[in-house]
């Protein structure tokens, strides 16, 4: 019986390449100079710090567009509030997802449920989704079905067995 898994992960090691390239590019740029800008990326989060909300907010478009260029995806990202830092400095942490929770697990199923699909089957294990079922086609559908949807989390396909 053909299988996949749904999964949703993020490549910590692009994601600490787009960090570093986005340092080195707030060292260099002209409209950064003296406002000390870093981005510092801790377990399954990154903190900004700037100068001011402004800076702040072109150093998290800088990091965007790291991500962007490293087929990082942004909806592993979850945005803080912008906080007061210091000396009238500002931070803000952003979180990364990984994994697929229970909640948005029961959402895919749910989805996967409402395609109508004779044979198909979904379980959650773990923070990932194993979709069976009894033709190769139908599994292709649930797949293209779920990257047209949008869940708020970057969703991978692996595993695929026939």
């Amino acid at each position: 019986m053909p299988t996949f898994d749904v999964v949703s992960e993020v490549d910590m090691q692009e994601v600490r390449n787009a960090v570093d390239q986005a340092n080195r590019e707030a060292s260099t740029r002209f409209d950064f100079k003296g406002t000390d800008s870093t981005i510092e990326l801790g377990t399954g989060e990154l903190v900004l710090h700037s100068a001011t909300e402004d800076r702040l907010r072109a150093l998290h478009q800088v990091l965007e567009e790291k991500l962007v260029r490293r087929q990082v995806s942004l909806k592993a990202l979850e945005n803080g509030k912008v906080e007061e830092a210091a000396k009238g400095t500002a931070r803000q942490h952003v979180k990364i997802k990984a994994g697929i929770s229970a909640d948005k697990a029961k959402e895919l199923n749910k989805a996967i449920k409402d395609l109508n699909l004779k044979g198909i089957s979904s379980q959650a294990q773990g923070d990932q989704l194993r979709v069976s079922g009894k033709k190769r086609d139908d599994l292709q559908a649930v797949i293209k079905a779920l990257k047209e949807a949008d869940f708020g989390i970057p969703l991978q396909f692996t595993n695929f067995r026939d």
